[in-house]
Formats: structure tokens, sequence, C-alpha cells
């Protein structure tokens, strides 16, 4: 009897542990998960610009020297526009040995050295980089590596972008909800899955420094710098009520 009656609680206790993720997944609420963009665009405020100075001759001293020469005279073409000093650097020299083949002698020659310096320069003031530009290539500069167009702040812009996501977010769950005959309930989770940045190019990017040059003094607007678009993906899950 005794026996009889620890079988009994066994089969019980099994069926209880059954049944009770099956009730519990019954009073689970149904959900949607949905997701949204939002972009937002801003007028850029500042820029870094890259410059290169280049220089070759016979020898390696003799190509450091006139690179430093250059680079220097480049660097008070920039102080000359009232750019602080902590706004302007230069970057570290490389020298290379440059060959060429003797195709009587099937063989390389050295022909000389090369030195590459970058003149790396942020403007608060992007008006003044059409001049810029004239400036530090009449300073010895000859190659133009780049202009990054950046915001001071970004902060307001990434939220605005964001607040936009989530409220395109809502406004599709709940196009979906009207149509299945369902309402959009509260949110249960916000996932923010990325904000991307587009960064305006000018025209006038890694040309070499004498059309970049005319370019300045002929047509500054070939250095406008657009806009900036800033773009945020959410996504959100919102309890679904059917009844």
């Amino acid at each position: 009897m005794a026996l009889r009656l620890r079988f009994v609680s066994l089969v019980f206790l099994a069926v209880g542990i059954s049944v009770g993720p099956a009730a519990a997944q019954d009073d689970d609420p149904a959900a949607i998960t949905v997701s949204g963009k939002g972009s937002v665009t801003a007028q850029p405020d500042r820029a870094v610009v890259r410059f290169g100075v280049v220089t070759r001759a016979e020898s390696a001293e003799e190509a450091r020297t006139q690179n430093a020469t250059a680079a220097q005279t480049a660097m008070n073409a920039v102080r000359d526009l009232d750019v602080p000093e902590e706004k302007m650097r230069m970057e570290s020299l490389r020298l290379q040995p440059q060959y060429e083949y003797n195709d009587e002698k099937n063989r390389r020659e050295l022909m000389g050295y090369k030195a590459t310096r970058q003149v790396v320069v942020e403007l608060d003031r992007l008006k003044v980089l059409p001049p810029l530009v004239v400036g530090v290539v009449e300073g010895g500069a000859n190659q133009l590596d780049g202009i990054d167009y950046q915001l001071r702040d970004r902060s307001q812009v990434r939220n605005d972008a964001l607040r936009k996501a989530a409220r395109a977010a809502e406004e599709k769950g709940r196009l979906l909800a009207e149509t299945l005959d369902a309402q959009l309930g509260p949110v249960q989770a916000i996932n923010e899955q990325n904000v991307d940045r587009v960064r305006p190019q000018p025209r006038a990017a890694r040309m070499e420094m004498t059309k970049a040059s005319d370019a300045a003094q002929a047509e500054p607007e070939a250095y406008a710098a657009g806009e900036i678009e800033v773009s945020a993906r959410v996504q959100v899950v919102f309890q679904l009520r059917t009844d």
C-alpha cells in the first residue's frame, strides 16, 4: 500500500512539472518587434585639413632639409590666418629611396630620395579654408590629402536622429497592429542599433596643390562644406493588445 501511494505521488509531481511552463507561456502577452530609422542634416562648423609636403633630392639629408624648410613655410602661412598653434601640427617624416630600372645594366639604380611629411590643420572657421589652401601651396605644400568636415557638438544632432527613429518605429508598429485588428500596447524593450554619419567631401579633395590653389582662388565654392547627415536606427518591442 505504501508503495502504491509513493507511485501516485510521483505521477502527480510529474504532471505538475509539465503543465507549469505551458501555463506560463499562455500568460505571456503578445508582442510586436519593429525597427525605425531617422535622419537629420546639419551644417558642419569645423574641418580637419591634411596637406602633403613632398620633396626629392639626390641625398637623404638634402631631401630631409628641403622638406623641413617647405613644411615650416607652410606652417607659417597657416599662422598668418590666426590659426592657434594647438590646432596645427606636422606629422612624422618619411624618407624613401627612389629607384629606377636600367634596362641596359639589367638592374635597379638609386636615383635619389623622397621625403614626405603631412601637415594637419584643424579649422574652427570654415571661411578661411580657401585662403588657407592658397597660402599653404604658396608656402611649399604640393598635395592636398583630404578635408574632413565635422561637427563640434554632434550630440544634439544624434539625439534628434534617435527621436525620429523611435517615432518611425512607433508609427510602423501602430500601422501593422491596426491592420491586423490589434492595438499597440506599452513599450517592452528598446535597442539602439547604430548611428551613422555621412561626411561631405569637397570636389577639390586629393588633387595636386597647384590645381587646388587655382580652385581656391577662382572658385571658393569648390570647398563648400555641404551638409552632414546623421542617421540612427532603433528596434522597439511593443506589447500587442488583441482584445
